[in-house]
């Protein structure tokens, strides 16, 4: 078997352990049997394919390796609308009684009709709440 084949199954061999493993270490290994893989097949000798091999998997773990890893890590999504104002305090401007289907709040300068989370609760005008949930345009709250 010719040696450009024996490092082309190196290379596939390390990209679908990567593919499996997720952790990108392995894909520059995958890079350098690549390219040795190349040079290989274009008739270079053992020396030549072994060095291609090592050069391009050190490129590959400093240049494109932290480019991925940054990539693997990427920060929670903001929140938006509604979902933004869960777990905000809110402060209660008229009293929250949930039989009678009456209560207020403000959250963040903006009145919004608020029911208490907790269905047997009252809550008086003037508490400090938290937001626990949105439904359509009633705060849920819990003091």
């Amino acid at each position: 078997m010719d040696a450009w084949v024996i490092w082309l199954i190196v290379a596939v061999v390390f990209a679908v352990a990567e593919v499996a493993n997720l952790s990108f270490y392995l894909f520059p290994f995958a890079i350098g049997a690549a390219a040795a893989a190349v040079v290989s097949g274009a008739g270079a000798g053992a020396a030549i394919t072994w060095a291609t091999f090592a050069v391009l998997t050190a490129v590959s773990f400093t240049v494109v390796r932290p480019i991925a890893r940054r990539h693997l890590h990427v920060p929670p999504q903001i929140r938006t609308g509604t979902a933004a104002l869960i777990g905000r305090t809110a402060i209660v401007t008229e009293r929250i009684v949930n039989d009678d289907a009456a209560g207020k709040v403000r959250i963040d300068g903006e009145v919004w009709t608020a029911r208490s989370y907790d269905e047997d609760k009252v809550i008086e005008e003037g508490t400090r709440v938290h937001v626990m949930e949105i439904r359509g345009a009633t705060a849920l709250v819990d003091d």
